[in-house]
C-alpha cells in the first residue's frame, strides 16, 4: 500500500512518497483513497474534489489554479494545473515575527581563525583569472603549484571565468566584484590573482576594490610582461603557501557562514530536504551565526512569508525591490516570472513557480530576515541574509561563496556533480538518489520520513560540523570546483 504526505490541513492534494498505479489504494494519515491514474513518487494527488478554477492548496498555500475539474484519487499536475503568477506587485508590510529555534550553541568546529574574525573551514591558495584568456594558465599553475606546496595548505585551486574582457559599465563591474569578494574569503589563505594585461577588468583596478588589510596575502601575475608565467606564478603560490601556514582551533557554529541552495528539486525537495536544512538555518542563526539565502526568481509566489519575517520595515522594502527588480529583469526580456520549473522539476513531480518557492523558502527556516545584499556584496550582518542572485546552480552558489559562505547546504533531488569554491553538501531529498548517486551525495533527507525531523537533523548538523572540520565532501574528493559569473550586459 502507498503512502501520501499532506503538508497542511488546509491542503486540497498530498504528494506521493512512492510510485503507485491506477486502482491502488494510498493512505494519507488515517485515511485512504483509491487512485484513478498511475502517480509517480513525488507527485500530488487530489484528495477532495477540486472545480475547474479553483485554487489548489499545498503547504497551506496556493500553487496554483486548476484548469478543468479534478476528481478524489486524480493526479494534480501540469495538464490540469497552471500557475497564477504575473508580473510585478504592491506588497504590504505585514510583520510576524520570527519563531523561535532550537539552540544550537554548544555546536563546535575546527576552524582557521583569521585577523579580522571571521574563520575558514579551509585554509587553501585560490588563483583568480581576471579574465577568460588566462583560465587555461591559472589552471596550469594550481595544478603544478599544488604538487609544490604538498600539505602547506590544504589545496591549491584556480576558479576561472569566461569573462572579464569585451563588457561595459555595471556588467563588467559585477565581474570584479563577485572576484574582488572571492579575493576576501576566508577559506583562501591566500590569492593569486592572474591577468593578461590588456583586459578590460584590471589587475590595479581590482586590487582598488579590495580593502588594503587583504592585501598582504595578494599576490599578482601580469602574462603579458612574464617571461615565463607558469614557473613565476608557482613561486608565487609558494610564496603565499609558507605565509598562509595556519592550524585549525575550536570555535563555536556562531563562526558558521551558511549558503542554502537548492538545485533539481523534485517533489519531496519540500517536504524532506528543504525543511530539514531550514532547521539548519535555524540552528545557526539562533547561536549568533550567519545564514545567506539566494535564487530570487525561487520566492516569486511565497515572497511575501518572507516579507513578513522582515526585521525592519527598510529591510521589508529592500525585499520588495529585489523581487520587483527581478520580476522586471524577466518581463523586459519578454519572458514569463513565472518560466519556471524546469523539465527536471516537472518530471520530478513539481508543476508551478508557487509550489517549487513554496518548497524552496524552507531552507531558510524561520529567523528574521536581516538584510538584503546585493550581487557580489559581501555578508554583513549577523542572522539571515537575502542575496541578489538568480536561480541558476552555478550563477547563485558562486554568489553565494563571494558573499563570505564557508560551507553550502544544496539540496536536490535529481541531483547533480558539480561542486563550488567552499564545501558544498549535497543533500538529497530521496533515498532512490541517495542509493544511486553515493559518488554524488553526502546525505540523505529522506530519512525524516522514518526517522523523522529531531533525529535526522542531529545527523545532519553533525555532518556539517565535520565538513566544516576539514572532511571532505563528495564533491570535494571528485575535484569538482566552479565558478559562474552573472552576466548581464552587452559583449562589444
Amino acid at each position: 500500500m502507498a503512502k501520501a504526505l499532506r503538508v497542511d490541513p488546509r491542503d486540497g492534494v498530498a504528494t506521493l512518497l512512492h510510485d503507485a498505479q491506477a486502482g491502488e489504494v494510498v493512505t494519507i494519515g488515517a485515511d485512504a483513497l483509491v487512485l484513478s491514474g498511475d502517480i509517480g513518487r513525488g507527485h500530488k494527488v487530489a484528495l477532495a474534489p477540486i472545480a475547474a478554477g479553483e485554487l489548489v492548496l499545498k503547504f497551506g498555500f496556493p500553487i496554483g489554479i486548476a484548469t478543468q475539474p479534478i476528481a478524489p484519487g486524480g493526479h494534480v499536475h501540469s495538464h490540469n494545473l497552471k500557475t497564477g503568477l504575473d508580473a510585478t506587485l504592491a506588497y504590504r508590510f505585514a510583520p510576524v515575527g520570527a519563531a523561535s529555534a532550537p539552540d544550537a550553541s554548544a555546536a563546535t568546529f575546527d576552524g582557521y581563525v583569521r585577523a579580522d574574525g571571521s574563520v575558514g573551514t579551509r585554509n587553501e591558495i585560490w588563483i583568480l583569472s581576471t579574465v577568460g584568456c588566462v583560465a587555461r594558465t591559472a589552471a596550469r599553475i594550481a595544478a603544478r603549484a599544488a604538487a609544490l606546496v604538498g600539505d602547506s595548505v590544504d589545496g591549491v585551486h584556480a576558479f576561472t571565468h569566461p569573462h572579464g574582457c569585451s563588457q561595459l559599465g555595471p556588467d563588467l563591474e559585477g565581474t570584479r566584484t563577485i572576484m574582488a569578494s572571492l579575493a576576501c574569503h576566508p577559506n583562501a589563505g591566500g590569492v593569486l590573482i592572474v591577468g593578461l594585461g590588456c583586459e578590460e577588468n584590471q589587475i590595479r583596478a581590482l586590487l582598488a576594490t579590495i580593502p588594503e588589510s587583504r592585501h598582504a596575502m595578494i599576490r599578482t601575475l601580469t602574462t603579458q610582461v612574464s617571461g615565463d608565467e607558469i614557473a613565476e606564478g608557482c613561486a608565487l603560490v609558494a610564496e603565499l603557501a609558507a605565509l598562509a601556514k595556519a592550524s585549525r582551533q575550536t570555535v563555536g557554529i556562531d563562526k558558521l557562514v551558511l549558503g542554502v541552495k537548492c538545485g533539481g528539486s523534485d517533489g519531496l525537495s519540500g517536504l524532506t530536504a528543504n525543511p530539514l536544512v531550514g532547521r539548519m538555518s535555524d540552528r545557526v542563526t539562533s547561536a549568533g551565526g550567519r545564514v545567506l539565502m539566494t535564487e530570487i526568481p525561487e520566492v516569486f509566489g511565497a515572497e511575501q512569508m518572507l516579507m513578513n519575517r522582515a526585521a525592519s520595515e527598510p529591510v521589508f522594502d529592500r525585499i520588495v525591490a529585489v523581487v520587483n527588480d527581478f520580476k522586471r529583469y524577466f518581463l523586459d526580456h519578454g519572458e514569463t516570472v513565472s518560466e519556471n520549473p524546469s523539465p527536471g522539476n516537472v518530471v520530478g513531480g513539481i508543476t508551478t513557480l508557487e509550489e517549487k518557492s513554496l518548497g524552496a523558502v524552507q531552507k531558510a527556516g524561520r529567523a528574521a530576515v536581516a538584510d538584503v545584499i546585493d550581487y557580489g556584496a559581501r555578508v554583513r550582518s549577523d542572522g539571515l541574509t537575502l542575496l541578489e542572485a538568480p536561480g541558476n546552480d552555478a550563477v547563485s552558489s558562486t554568489a553565494l561563496a563571494a558573499a563570505g559562505a564557508t560551507a553550502i547546504l544544496f539540496t536536490t533531488g535529481r541531483g547533480t556533480p558539480l561542486g563550488f569554491p567552499v564545501p558544498t553538501i549535497k543533500i538529497a531529498s530521496n533515498a532512490d538518489l541517495a542509493t544511486r548517486k553515493p559518488g554524488w551525495i553526502d546525505f540523505d533527507a529522506s530519512a525524516v520520513l522514518d526517522d523523522g525531523f529531531s533525529a535526522t537533523e542531529a545527523a545532519l548538523l553533525s555532518r556539517i560540523m565535520q565538513v566544516a572540520s576539514g572532511a571532505e565532501t563528495a564533491a570535494e574528493r571528485n575535484g569538482e570546483r566552479e565558478i559562474a559569473i552573472w552576466k548581464r550586459g552587452v559583449t562589444l
